[in-house]
């Protein structure tokens, strides 16, 4: 078992143990291939509940500053996270998650780019877009209906793969593919609402 199964496992029982998780549409996710899935972004435990139920490894983009943490910086690359400069456009991040795509993996993007205070799904950034015109990786819309509470249930949804087949025929901008990717996330969120 690699250090990724280990922090799943690891993820999986504190997340079972602590909340009332129940998941939906895992049958959603490709077995292969590139796979980009879009969540909305409510508690820092939201990476962790997006990947420690699906058994393909998940690759996201984290902040700079946490590689620059002696114990994180080794650890990170290990757990499928590589880093990004938030504020600006990162080439290399860029670079690296088309690559992850390219070579048929799974990426992890939280479009909104910040966690939303009050739940409410906020606009997302133009990243997502650009990634999902660009790539011919499957994109997942996933919504996370929380809060991360006890005696609350917590519910984890993978939608169906969206169509982008008429935006790349009508040659959409990558914030118009972001705005479709967002309004399938408020339709999974509306739909499946506690």
């Amino acid at each position: 078992m690699g250090i990724y199964q280990i922090g799943q496992f690891v993820c999986r029982t504190f997340l079972s143990s602590s909340y009332k998780v129940e998941i939906v549409g895992e049958e959603n996710i490709p077995t292969e291939g590139g796979v980009i899935l879009c969540c909305n972004h409510i508690s820092n435990f939201d990476p962790p509940l997006l990947g420690a139920y699906i058994k393909r490894p998940i690759h996201y983009m984290a902040k700079q500053e946490l590689f620059e943490k002696p114990i994180l910086k080794s650890l990170l690359p290990k757990l499928g996270a590589f880093p990004v400069r938030r504020g600006m456009s990162d080439k290399q991040a860029l670079r690296t998650a088309m690559n992850y795509l390219k070579d048929g993996h799974m990426i992890g993007l939280f479009p909104e780019g910040t966690r939303s205070k009050d739940g409410v799904l906020g606009k997302g950034l133009a990243g997502a877009g650009f990634f999902a015109l660009r790539t011919e990786a499957t994109v997942i819309p996933c919504a996370i209906i929380g809060p991360y509470k006890r005696s609350k249930p917590l519910k984890l949804v993978y939608g169906k793969p969206i169509d982008f087949s008429q935006l790349r025929e009508e040659k959409a901008s990558a914030d118009e593919a972001t705005e479709y990717i967002m309004k399938h996330i408020g339709l999974l969120m509306e739909e499946h609402k506690n």
